[in-house]
């Protein structure tokens, strides 16, 4: 069946559906990496949006349940150069395209991504729309209709609508053994040693294994709970997660969030870091066409080493906003923009990248360390409230 990928400016791409039929709508963006697709389309942080893999060819491993890092796909719709009719792996528990068609999410195939990708590059993100039904012009009108990402509010639709416990390791990462039985890629997992409150923005799965290996019992909250609700959970420390939308729109968490500072120890990914800038005083912006990828090379300014990270994500903290008690810790080496900062004078720091996503494979897991010394200095007295 002939699918179409219509953009606000009037561009269209012709190509063949697979995957669900229908028409979807949202903003279009690209990602670069040449493997994860099943984590790209299962990322909350995705939501409201149109994804497009500049890899040429996806399928090729078909998808695992274990990956996921949602319950489902979140993206509107896919795009694609080529999708593969085999997939080959052990872990595998289908195939790419009968997965997104359980879900309902449409994909094209057939598509020039390095076309594609190029306009986003010079014009900037666009709304589009993806359609099996409409003609060109009545998609072109959908794509304008779509509302733009700014000012959207996607968190209240991938939040969790109530409290849970996170329960240790679902990946348990084994491998035959061939002298027998299975071999565990990990250890057993550690005695938990901190209990900390995560609020659920989009929160990726990963980065609840990544907290509960570093030795934290994580509970996870909507997005919307209220600051007094955490304090008297008394947790050691909060966590702020990843998600979607535009981080000035949330008004109501930048509230939250602010009456909390020196109360807790505060660690803060994407969005999360995002939010965390707005409840300190700070503004962002949209960029162009966003960091979406596993190689973007990042810098601690603190010691000079640069990591190759994974990244997803529209807009950025304006550092000509930031007060005079954040620091910027770590910067984009592509652009130039801020990827992490700490309060000078409270337990908070952040990062705008993602440690969990490891495309390097680990330059970046020390964050969940540190946020254990931070913990462990506030509850020394090392920091005042």
């Amino acid at each position: 069946m002939k699918a179409i990928l219509a953009l606000e400016d009037g561009t269209i791409f012709e190509g063949k559906s697979f995957g669900a039929t229908g028409t979807h709508s949202g903003e279009l963006c690209f990602n670069t990496s040449m493997s994860g697709y099943q984590e790209a389309l299962t990322d909350p942080s995705y939501r409201g949006q149109i994804l497009a893999m500049t890899y040429p060819l996806i399928g090729n491993y078909g998808v695992c349940r274990e990956d996921d890092e949602s319950d489902r796909p979140q993206v509107r719709g896919f795009v694609i150069g080529e999708l593969a009719r085999m997939h080959s792996c052990w872990r595998a528990d289908e195939a790419l395209e009968p997965w997104l068609k359980r879900y309902g999410i449409p994909g094209i195939e057939g598509v020039d991504t390095r076309r594609l990708t190029k306009l986003l590059r010079s014009a900037g993100s666009m709304r589009a729309c993806l359609s099996t039904g409409l003609s060109s012009e009545e998609a072109v009108r959908a794509a304008r209709q779509a509302p733009p990402m700014e000012g959207s509010d996607f968190v209240t639709e991938v939040s969790t609508p109530e409290p849970y416990t996170w329960e240790g390791e679902s990946r348990p990462w084994k491998v035959p053994n061939p002298s027998g039985g299975d071999l565990s890629l990990y250890g057993a997992l550690p005695p938990v040693q901190y209990n900390i409150v995560a609020y659920d923005f989009g929160i990726k799965r990963n980065i609840l294994r990544c907290l509960r290996r570093a030795g934290f019992g994580v509970t996870v909250v909507n997005a919307h709970t209220k600051a007094e609700d955490i304090l008297a959970a008394k947790p050691d420390g909060l966590f702020l997660s990843n998600g979607p939308g535009d981080p000035a729109a949330l008004t109501d968490i930048h509230t939250e969030l602010r009456s909390l500072l020196g109360r807790l120890p505060v660690f803060g990914i994407c969005l999360g870091h995002q939010l965390l800038a707005h409840a300190c005083g700070a503004h962002t912006f949209k960029l162009k066409f966003g960091h979406r990828g596993g190689n973007q090379p990042v810098q601690d300014l603190r010691t000079g080493k640069v990591a190759i990270t994974s990244q997803n994500h529209g807009f950025a903290v304006d550092d000509s906003t930031l007060p005079a008690n954040l620091e910027v810790t770590h910067r984009n080496l592509n652009d130039g923009t801020v990827e992490g900062f700490r309060h000078t004078e409270l337990p908070v720091f952040s990062v705008q990248y993602h440690p969990e996503a490891a495309p390097g494979p680990k330059d970046a897991s020390y964050f969940f360390e540190e946020f254990v010394g931070l913990i462990r200095a506030f509850q020394a007295g090392g920091y005042s409230s």
